[in-house]
């Protein structure tokens, strides 16, 4: 990377400031849209947590998706040798503009990041970094969506930050046995070595959400941590023992992918499986999913099956 591009300017002042972010709204005659879940954060040490939890430096990348006006985007700018940032509201590209304007080495896309080529935007924006996170505020409404597109694109990533909905962080790090686990906690720690990094309360917004948010560090794994010959049917038999969390594996199960007539055999399967068919999905690891879902497909894959 080229130093020249990193340099600090001098007396930069930071945007997480409710006086700063008020400021910046008025004077550009901004209206926030509740359907874009627009809430800015004004909390300096809230953001510096975020950033040091992506582990960057000057040689590395980071991406962040929806800045707003700029106040994430400012710190990674600080920390990072190339910063790009994904925004959806045409209408804050000018604020953009005017925030960044000390930082060459940082630059806004226009668009929908479910729509952008990810794979395409690495290679045209961070292909002389030595690593890249992901770093980002998340809008509440489509925080799944986006973290299953960053994971399940194989993206050549180190980390992802994000600040999201506390009770969403909280399912994402959640282990077998408990009510916050399911598919998305399975989803996520396949990919991912997940760590709540802090709490932070709604009152750190403007405008305030109803809920507390959290950041969570999504360390991206080399490898996932069971052996799956197939993904997509593997993710398949997740998302059907929660079809209804209140019944048992076997019901969930046999209503997905068993007749009246063969449904008998799944108990064998589950047996063989070291899984008692009266378990409820949130009570199976990991494991115990790549090992059935391995089970279930080589049974499916039998002639009259």
């Amino acid at each position: 990377m080229n130093d020249q591009h990193v340099t600090v300017p001098a007396g930069a002042e930071d945007i997480a400031s409710p006086k700063r972010t008020n400021d910046l709204l008025k004077r550009h005659g901004f209206k926030l849209k509740k359907s874009l879940g627009q809430n800015f954060l004004i909390d300096t040490n809230v953001l510096n947590k975020i950033v040091g939890a992506a582990e960057l430096d000057k040689t590395k990348g980071a991406l962040e998706i929806g800045p707003g006006i700029g106040a994430l985007t400012q710190q990674l700018a600080k920390a990072a040798g190339r910063v790009t940032a994904v925004e959806i509201d045409q209408r804050l590209l000018p604020l953009l503009k005017e925030t960044l304007a000390p930082y060459p080495h940082a630059s806004v896309i226009h668009g929908d990041v479910l729509q952008v080529s990810l794979n395409d935007l690495f290679k045209e924006h961070f292909s002389e970094c030595s690593g890249v996170s992901v770093v980002a505020n998340l809008p509440y409404y489509v925080t799944t969506p986006i973290i299953m597109k960053l994971l399940e694109e194989k993206l050549p990533l180190e980390n992802i930050v994000v600040m999201i909905q506390k009770e969403v962080a909280e399912r994402m790090a959640a282990g077998p046995g408990g009510k916050e686990y399911g598919s998305l906690s399975i989803a996520v720690q396949y990919y991912c070595e997940p760590e709540i990094v802090a709490i932070v309360p709604h009152t750190v917004f403007i405008p305030q959400p109803n809920v507390d948010s959290a950041v969570i560090k999504l360390k991206v794994r080399q490898q996932p941590p069971v052996d799956v010959e197939d993904e997509d049917f593997f993710f398949d038999v997740i998302q059907a023992s929660f079809t209804q969390r209140r019944k048992t594996i076997y019901n969930n199960l046999s209503a997905k992918y068993f007749t009246k007539e063969n449904k008998g055999e799944l108990e064998g399967l589950l047996r063989e499986a070291g899984i008692e068919p009266s378990r409820r999905g949130e009570t199976l690891s990991m494991q115990e999913y790549a090992e059935l879902s391995k089970r279930l497909k080589a049974y499916l894959k039998k002639p009259g099956q």
